[in-house]
């Protein structure tokens, strides 16, 4: 009898361990279906930015994330000089499978871009409603043949920077045309209170471009028509606007180096106390803020003729979605909300970029810690766009050969600006 009752015991525990091992090996195979299953559910969404930027945006990438674990946000950090990194997004569209979801944007690519179908229009993701509270000129850049392809992240403006202090003890309101430029910089200058009048980038590159814009916009000219392809810069008023600049120059008001100078080079001698006038970006407020003249220094809408209109050249930052996403609609999540009023509130207070929202300009957050805030606002609102054509890489320079062929008195303005408008015509033709 024990025997038998042995052996039964034996089975037992035999049946007992298979029973066992078959469950365990069933969820060792449901895990096996089911974690890939899961890991499959979180998508990744990859962007490129300047090494700088791509740090600056870490902690709103972390809280993406925190928001939306169904999205990995992968920001690759590229080289900060911008033609570096147009460069690898256009080497990366050509091979034709970019790895990138999302497209960082200068907001003169936004033509290129669009026109060489390596972007999805954004139309579609969009409403009237949804897109009121950004700045227009911001808005404008981001388009293409009237269609979006990009959402604006940070502003950006050209402007006049000028010594409130020196104006207010010499009687001088600030000025609003170019002549009052003039003027006051030479009696400025003849008393012996200023080195220099009016500086401004004058070296060939594309701030050169950018700062042009807004002398042909103070002149009531134009360079080219986007709708029409209409090249405007052999007018009397396109050419009456480069004699102003070389006329800075001929009369002592700029340096005779002004023609080598680029941002920088002009702030320094702002911040220096070497000049009374200043045309430059919105950087230069935080700097000078900080600086022997804070508190010395405002800023205004750039100059013009009467009868004619400020323009602050429209620059800045935004994000596009790559034509071959294969997640649009995550990549657009992620464009919400890091263009949001929130993410951009506490981007800007980190960083001191101009946001893209209008609202910001007067948040009170905002102009507690940046002051000028409010005024920077009066002049972005006054844009003032480069041509928004495919071929503007090449019009650019283009102009900027001529521009600089008459500023270094190489060239007649009226050569210069007839060549200029020639070849640029048969660029838009080919």
């Amino acid at each position: 009898m024990n025997v038998f009752l042995n052996i039964w015991r034996r089975k037992s525990r035999l049946t007992r361990f298979l029973v066992l091992a078959i469950a365990t090996l069933g969820i060792l195979i449901s895990l096996m279906l089911v974690l890939p299953a899961l890991a499959q559910q979180q998508v990744k969404i990859t962007v490129m930015m300047q090494a700088l930027e791509a740090a600056q945006w870490q902690s709103i990438e972390e809280k993406f994330e925190a928001e939306n674990p169904d999205i990995d946000l992968e920001i690759i950090a590229a080289p900060n000089a911008t033609n570096l990194v147009e460069d690898l997004y256009t080497s990366a569209f050509l091979l034709g499978d970019t790895p990138y979801d999302l497209v960082y944007l200068d907001i003169v690519w936004v033509p290129k871009f669009a026109a060489a179908g390596w972007l999805l229009n954004l139309n579609k993701f969009v409403t009237e409603n949804s897109l009121k509270g950004f700045l227009k000129g911001d808005l404008e850049g981001g388009k293409y043949q009237n269609k979006l392809y990009r959402i604006p992240l940070r502003s950006d403006g050209g402007m006049l920077y000028y010594r409130s202090d020196i104006l207010k003890e010499n009687g001088y309101n600030p000025p609003d045309t170019f002549d009052e430029l003039i003027a006051i910089s030479q009696e400025l200058q003849n008393k012996g209170i200023a080195q220099w009048g009016y500086v401004w980038q004058g070296k060939q590159y594309e701030g050169l471009a950018a700062m042009f814009v807004e002398i042909l916009e103070g002149f009531g000219a134009y360079w080219v028509n986007p709708d029409t392809l209409e090249v405007g810069l052999d007018s009397e008023k396109a050419i009456a606007a480069i004699k102003f600049l070389r006329s800075t120059i001929e009369l002592g008001i700029s340096p005779p180096g002004v023609t080598t100078y680029e941002e920088e080079e002009t702030r320094r001698l702002f911040q220096g106390g070497e000049t009374v006038f200043l045309r430059n970006w919105p950087y230069v407020a935080g700097l000078a803020s900080q600086s022997d003249i804070a508190g010395k220094f405002a800023l205004k809408p750039m100059v013009h003729q009467p009868g004619a209109k400020s323009g602050a050249c429209q620059g800045g930052w935004g994000l596009g979605i790559s034509a071959t996403s294969k997640h649009p609609e995550e990549a657009w999540r992620v464009i919400e909300f890091i263009s949001s009023e929130e993410m951009q509130r506490e981007f800007v207070l980190e960083t001191g970029y101009l946001p893209s929202l209008r609202s910001l300009f007067t948040d009170p957050a905002i102009v507690a810690k940046y002051s000028y805030y409010p005024q920077l606002l009066e002049v972005v609102e006054n844009s003032a766009l480069r041509p928004p054509i495919a071929q503007y890489a090449q019009a650019s320079d283009i102009l900027q050969r001529y521009l600089s062929a008459a500023l270094t008195n190489t060239m007649s303005a009226e050569k210069a600006m007839k060549s200029a408008a020639a070849e640029t015509r048969r660029l838009l033709v080919r």
